[in-house]
């Protein structure tokens, strides 16, 4: 899966639901932590709204 996939994958739970652990993340998508814990770096560059210290 691309990268620009797994951030539109990763944007719609982030927007429908407003707590999620890493772990939950990963899962529903299939990816391992570190992959979750990139991709939200790579959203807050893009300074897409994350919050929360869970992804960290």
């Amino acid at each position: 899966m691309s990268a620009s996939t797994r951030l539109l994958r990763l944007v719609s739970p982030l927007s429908t639901r407003s707590t999620w652990t890493c772990r939950e993340l990963a899962e529903r998508m299939a990816v391992t932590d570190r992959t979750v814990r990139r991709d939200i770096a790579w959203l807050r560059e893009l300074r897409w709204p994350t919050q929360g210290t869970d992804y960290d």
